[in-house]
């Protein structure tokens, strides 16, 4: 009936929706070719605005990037009529029916678009043809570092975006607002990086077999926080250093004591530079860290030779002053660098020192030979050791040995010198 006809006029549900394709007229054309086939290159603008840097690896020279990459072109062949002049915002869905640009990362290692919860892809049409292209990607790309001055360095690095298939004279890339084409969140931070500065810039590439094309790099300077090297590497080699010196100050006839100070010191050193090594590429220059730890394990080194020169020059002083007193002989006498190569304690034939108030071992021993021997307790060595009672403070500082007194003031000096030198060479 006329009724039943006008109630299915009105219901819209009814009436068959109109298709994106009649409207942009997607069909009618060929989208394989590029918009102005055969004339001029077309100029498509780029902007990026940049989400977040995930990640900076030393260990792989690379970073990754999360951004927004937008295209702008004009393609008249999908212009259309509007009364109200609206653009029309598509998904995903329609990018496989319609010519886009195909701009890559050049270095890039990896990257994706982000796919969830559908494909962060947007397109715009304009009623004049104009269109916008949006895609949210993560790419990880190379950046070619220099560690010569690590870690007080700075890393210069760039993501590359290039046309893969057209050339110049198919496509011209360029910025779409020049210098603020480039924008970036307010709240990006890194661990290890200061961000200084974001840039954009343009050039041309150039491959023998297909020629030159536009080429647009995002450029990004990155200083390393210094702080966290400091506590982990700096100071505990600062600290090794200064406690090798200790030994300078501990008499030249405990052997034991210093001996084991400087191994432990030198074994440090090798545990602190091989922790830092673990964590860097195997570069083949020296890095700014390498100077500064070899240095200080050189010095840590060079106390350990000093206490061998010391002991060394005290066997020889010792050795001629017991042939000049004619108290070297007999088949069963010990001298006294034998005794202290032997036990690791100093004895001295003509003056050995009462020290009741710091026992020792080699006191001890002398004490229980001295107890068993009483009918010897009148000897003139005896009478000696009594005399020298109240005076132990005195021999002490008369028996350091001359290199040791030097080594207090020359070591010190030289690693003050050098670390002013280090600092402001690379600061």
């Amino acid at each position: 009936s006329k009724r039943e006809i006008k109630m299915r006029k009105l219901d819209s549900t009814k009436v068959r929706p109109l298709k994106t394709e009649q409207l942009l007229h997607i069909e009618d054309h060929d989208f394989a070719l590029r918009p102005g086939f055969g004339g001029s290159p077309i100029p498509v603008g780029i902007d990026v605005q940049v989400e977040s840097i995930d990640s900076i690896s030393e260990v792989d020279m690379d970073f990754t990037m999360t951004l927004y990459l937008r295209h702008y072109w004009k393609d008249e062949r999908l212009s259309f009529r509007s009364n109200k002049n609206k653009s029309m915002t598509f998904d995903g869905r329609l990018i496989k029916k319609i010519w886009v640009p195909d701009v890559f990362f050049v270095h890039s290692k990896r990257s994706f678009i982000h796919d969830t919860t559908v494909e962060n892809i947007m397109l715009r049409v304009y009623p004049d043809g104009n269109v916008l292209f949006s895609l949210r990607i993560t790419v990880s790309a190379m950046c070619f570092m220099d560690f010569s001055r690590f870690p007080l360095d700075t890393q210069n690095c760039s993501l590359e975006l290039e046309s893969y298939a057209y050339n110049e004279d198919d496509l011209m890339l360029y910025w779409k607002h020049g210098n603020k084409s480039l924008s970036t969140d307010e709240h990006i931070s890194l661990s290890q990086f200061f961000i200084e500065e974001f840039s954009a810039s343009s050039g041309l590439a150039f491959y023998s077999s297909t020629g030159w094309y536009n080429r647009l790099f995002i450029n990004f300077a990155l200083r390393r926080h210094i702080f966290f090297f400091v506590l982990q590497s700096y100071f505990p080699a600062m600290l090794m250093v200064m406690l090798s010196w200790v030994s300078f100050w501990i008499d030249r006839r405990a052997v034991p004591a210093r001996v084991s100070l400087g191994i432990t010191t030198v074994l440090t050193m090798s545990t602190i530079m091989t922790g830092v090594s673990a964590s860097m590429p195997q570069v083949s220059y020296i890095k700014a860290v390498d100077v500064y730890l070899w240095i200080s394990f050189l010095f840590v080194f060079l106390s350990v030779i000093e206490y061998a020169a010391v002991n060394y020059l005290t066997t020889i002083e010792e050795r001629k002053q017991l042939k000049k007193r004619g108290k070297a002989s007999g088949m069963y006498s010990m001298d006294a660098v034998q005794a202290m190569a032997f036990d690791g304690c100093f004895h001295d034939t003509d003056v050995d020192m009462d020290l009741t108030p710091f026992p020792d071992p080699c006191e001890e021993n002398e004490t229980r030979t001295s107890q068993t021997n009483i009918s010897n307790e009148d000897t003139p060595r005896l009478k000696r050791k009594r005399s020298l009672k109240g005076n132990v403070g005195r021999i002490i500082l008369q028996n350091n040995h001359v290199i040791d007194t030097y080594s207090r003031i020359i070591f010190p000096s030289v690693y003050i010198v050098f670390n002013f030198f280090y600092w402001g060479l690379y600061i």
